[in-house]
């Protein structure tokens, strides 16, 4: 084998630096894909972002986990928690950049949402546009869903821009996600406390912002 030439040498450098800068930004990128809960809450075209957790029609309880940044079934007992009742009504989870405060009330979490579409995949990140708010309370703490639909139109799988239209255009469907949220936990466990619109959605959303 002959030995490598100064040419030869100076390609493997440059060849061999191209590679680790690659894995740097990669690493970078990743890091900031996978850093959900710190996400903007506005995407560049304006629009909400929710983090998906748990897809449309899932019993699995998956919750993200801030720490080390990974989606997981939550556990209960050494075993997966599966929710006994109807599978989730529509596409569970948080809006980033959002903490509902102990202090003033909330829950210590996210903000919650519940995106009203065809199935998403856990960890998917989707323009949403909120068209009312849910509001409930969780062993006294502030339990706030808000009710949103797809931004995309080819997403859309009902087409409404408020709380009343749903109601109009798609009789029950706002009972349906009220009673859902009523029982999955079991009788009793979860309090009903009033719907807001659009408008009251939003202020929920600002409210809870970390700006």
């Amino acid at each position: 084998m002959k030995p490598c030439n100064h040419e030869t040498m100076k390609h493997l450098k440059h060849i061999t630096f191209l590679i680790l800068f690659l894995e740097v930004v990669s690493c970078t990128l990743l890091f900031k894909i996978k850093d959900y809960d710190s996400l903007p809450l506005y995407s560049e075209n304006g629009y909400i972002n929710a983090v998906i957790e748990i897809p449309a029609g899932t019993n699995h309880k998956i919750e993200y986990d801030k720490k080390d940044h990974k989606f997981r079934v939550e556990q209960r007992n050494g075993k997966d928690r599966i929710v006994e009742y109807l599978p989730y009504p529509g596409n569970y989870g948080f809006l980033p950049s959002t903490y509902m405060d102990p202090a003033i009330g909330g829950d210590g979490d996210a903000l919650d949402v519940i995106v009203i579409s065809e199935s998403y995949p856990t960890a998917s990140i989707v323009e949403i546009i909120p068209v009312g708010v849910l509001l409930l309370e969780d062993g006294g703490e502030i339990d706030t869903k808000i009710i949103a639909i797809p931004a995309k139109e080819n997403e859309k799988v009902i087409k409404v821009e408020s709380l009343d239209e749903l109601k109009e255009k798609y009789p029950k469907a706002d009972e349906i996600i009220k009673n859902w949220f009523l029982n999955y936990k079991g009788k009793g466990i979860m309090k009903f406390v009033g719907w807001g619109d659009k408008d009251e959605a939003l202020l929920e959303i600002n409210k809870w912002s970390k700006k």
